[in-house]
């Protein structure tokens, strides 16, 4: 029995270790790294976490009446790609959202993203960012950091936007790239965030930079842990209203995820 209760004690300590580690990114003074290749046959769940359904009853469309029901049949790992499908049957529309939420989070540094878009009006494909802190300081007082956003009614545009108490709902600290090639294969797309400025690249070459004279909780609040999100959205106020039914199925493909810095 004594030996029993040592195992399970071992067992609890390393599980305590590993949930510390885990957390590790959101420390200050760190020096940090995480890599997500998506190798394998499956999400690592140990990184990501599943939104699933449609944000109902709290937070239905997900506050920007978009279509889609979020499933886990949505997202799969194949060929060290993440892919998250768009599609439509006869009773609606279906698509994918993984999160870092309490798994990975962090406080600046440079975070990239290697991506090849979806087609078609009314797909809405995004990666971004959110403060950890949403659960008790709702949006937007939590701040938003959305490094890629493409609309695809909107062809050969690129979206960069932070949201912030001060910007309330409306993209106003933002700049809109056109590039004429990014529906072609996979481009990468980066931030550089720091105590000063957060900076925005697309293959390489940058496009934006936020950095506000006055920094204070409703222009600036990016001094605090965030956590990722990758999503594909259908129609809503921003990727719609009409969806094109004939586009479907739609892939997001995303070849790898990259943080690092030091907080």
């Amino acid at each position: 029995m004594k030996l029993l209760k040592l195992i399970v004690l071992l067992v609890f300590c390393f599980s305590c270790k590993e949930n510390q580690d885990k957390k590790k990114l959101s420390k200050a003074n760190d020096v940090f790294s995480f890599t997500d290749q998506f190798k394998g046959a499956q999400l690592n769940e140990s990184y990501w976490n599943y939104d699933l359904g449609d944000g109902c009853p709290n937070l239905c469309g997900w506050g920007n009446n978009e279509r889609q029901i979020y499933t886990k049949e949505n997202v799969s790992v194949k060929d060290g790609n993440l892919i998250i499908t768009a599609t439509k049957d006869s009773t609606g529309y279906y698509s994918g959202k993984i999160t870092t939420k309490d798994k990975i989070e962090f406080q600046y540094g440079t975070v990239e993203v290697r991506a090849k878009l979806p087609l078609g009006s009314g797909l809405w494909p995004a990666f971004w960012m959110l403060g950890s802190d949403i659960d008790t300081n709702t949006w937007p007082a939590c701040g938003e950091i959305d490094i890629l956003e493409y609309v695809g009614k909107m062809p050969n545009q690129i979206h960069t936007t932070l949201h912030t108490p001060d910007s309330y709902g409306k993209s106003v600290n933002t700049k809109i790239s056109t590039i004429e090639d990014i529906e072609e294969g996979f481009h990468n797309y980066k931030t550089n965030w720091t105590k000063d400025s957060i900076s925005f690249y697309v293959d390489d070459n940058l496009v934006y930079t936020f950095s506000p004279d006055v920094k204070n909780e409703k222009t600036w609040p990016f001094d605090k842990p965030f956590y990722l999100i990758i999503n594909l959205a259908i129609g809503g106020n921003f990727g719609g209203p009409e969806v094109d039914d004939s586009i479907f199925s739609q892939d997001f493909i995303i070849d790898y995820v990259k943080v690092s810095g030091s907080n």
